[in-house]
């Protein structure tokens, strides 16, 4: 890898295009270096993990109101919809915004914590439905989605967002756009200027995750797979793009992060060197914020030493600085404490979800949010009772870049009434690749027939697990398998809107 400086220039520098880092994210794109074997067994389980909470999610509110958009723009020879036969095709940046919508709804699919974080997997609908629109075949579809993540993971790494209150999708309209662009076989300069159109109109506040949180943060992520998807499309036309979109004096850095003295090191494949960025990511077991999945596997353990909820006086949470403030009572969002508040708002409360699982031992998609689970007046007396603190050694084994000490767990201390104190900690969740069962092909194919159970017919499963699993192999005709149909007439119908 090569970490290479970037910081704010006036415009009388007049910074050369191959020291901008959009030209380097591009360059990196057009690099035709072969994949790494096990790269592209991850990169089908990560198809295989998008499919199953798409399909769990189908029906959902979000998702029936973008399927029903992307309805509206049918196009022969386009791209599939989730819930839809391979016969129905749409345009690539409207099938990109109700399969993306699809995927994010349940926050569900895997993820990347570091500077910043990420659902790398919202790089798949977007590159997916171009594949299909542009006649790509199976291995340049993996190629794409590894350049995909690589972008995405190694900007992660590098340049923190939320701190700056600016949403984390930017990173993901130029992973797209680069990823596109390496799938398509475009040149550095095509991909150049795609990468910077695409974080030009990605960039938004992170309102979107605070307060109350609605269905917005869902099409966060499959907005911006869209917005790549038209920036491509222009810089294939020839079409410019705002410059050096990074390193400007009026940029992205200079008035949206941190500013004209910023300085980042961002890390990239040197030319020739393999991309696997995908590796250093892990999905989820529950259907909850990422940082939550080692707390929720933690309360399971220690829910076996409390005989009663009503002898608990207190729950401390001691965690990452970003746990405490984003899910922690840290936020101060008294959303958070809301026994009404919505799904979106309950997933991103750590101390609804510790209260749940203490109770029952187990996380569920739905059962864990329905609202007379979160009405239970039980349950709201624990939760009010649950704080987090920050610790800054959890803090820092967070940021660490050494993957055998980052970790997004945290300690939960249980204070009794008697006075007795109940402790334990867990640095990574059970699937980790660290953790006690990390995740194999076996794992993400169990959660899909979960996740799909009652909803697809079984031959529909045991067909999209056999296109899935041979994804390298696949043709372009047989690429437009890589979607999923419902039984007929088991499909919501969305409101009517402008389309």
């Amino acid at each position: 890898m090569i970490l290479h400086d970037v910081k704010v220039h006036p415009e009388s520098d007049r910074l050369a295009r191959e020291d901008q880092l959009a030209w380097k994210i591009a360059s990196v794109a057009a690099d035709p270096v072969a994949l790494d074997a096990d790269v592209v067994d991850m990169i089908i389980n990560r198809v295989i993990d998008n499919a199953s909470v798409a399909i769990a999610s189908v029906n959902r509110h979000p998702v029936v109101s973008a399927r029903a958009m992307a309805l509206a723009h049918p196009r022969a020879g386009g791209a599939t919809v989730f819930g839809l036969g391979p016969d129905v095709r749409v345009h690539a940046e409207w099938a990109a915004w109700a399969n993306g919508t699809a995927v994010r709804e349940l926050d569900y699919h895997d993820t990347f914590l570091a500077a910043e974080y990420s659902h790398p997997g919202d790089n798949i609908p977007p590159i997916l439905a171009v594949a299909q629109q542009t006649g790509k075949s199976g291995a340049e579809l993996i190629r794409g989605l590894a350049t995909g993540y690589e972008i995405q993971v190694n900007l992660v790494k590098a340049i923190c967002l939320h701190a700056h209150k600016i949403d984390h999708v930017a990173h993901l309209g130029p992973s797209v756009a680069a990823g596109i662009g390496t799938m398509l076989g475009l040149d550095t300069e095509v991909i150049y200027q795609s990468v910077q159109q695409a974080l030009h109109v990605t960039t938004a506040t992170r309102q979107s995750r605070k307060g109350e949180i609605s269905s917005w943060k869902a099409y966060a992520p499959s907005h911006a797979g869209k917005l790549a998807i038209e920036a491509v499309d222009r810089s294939m036309r020839g079409e410019g793009a705002p410059s050096p979109i990074y390193e400007g004096e009026d940029s992205v850095i200079a008035w949206m992060l941190d500013g004209k003295n910023a300085h980042y090191q961002v890390p990239l494949p040197a030319p020739g060197e393999s991309k696997r960025a995908i590796m250093d990511t892990f999905t989820k077991e529950h259907s909850a914020e990422y940082q939550s999945q080692a707390l929720i596997d933690l309360s399971f353990r220690m829910r076996q030493h409390v005989k009663n909820w009503d002898d608990v006086k207190s729950v401390v949470i001691e965690t990452s600085h970003h746990t405490h403030y984003v899910i922690g009572t840290g936020s101060n969002d008294p959303q958070k404490f809301d026994p009404t508040a919505s799904r979106e708002t309950l997933d991103h409360s750590i101390m609804y979800i510790v209260a749940v699982a203490l109770q029952d031992g187990e996380w569920h998609h739905v059962r864990s949010y329905a609202p007379s689970r979160a009405q239970r007046a039980d349950t709201v007396a624990l939760w009010n009772k649950i704080s987090t603190v920050e610790d800054k050694a959890w803090t820092a084994r967070y940021h660490s870049t050494d993957p055998n000490v980052k970790a997004f767990g945290g300690k939960i201390v249980i204070t009794m009434n008697d006075g007795t104190v109940i402790a334990d900690e867990m640095a990574v969740a059970n699937a980790h690749t660290l953790g006690a069962t990390p995740w194999k092909r076996a794992d993400y194919v169990r959660k899909f027939r979960i996740l799909t159970e009652g909803i697809l017919e079984q031959a529909e499963i045991e067909r999209f697990l056999d296109v899935a699993q041979r994804l390298p192999e696949l043709s372009t005709e047989e690429l437009a398998g890589l979607t999923i149909a419902l039984p007929a007439g088991n499909l919501e119908v969305g409101k009517p809107g402008l389309f």
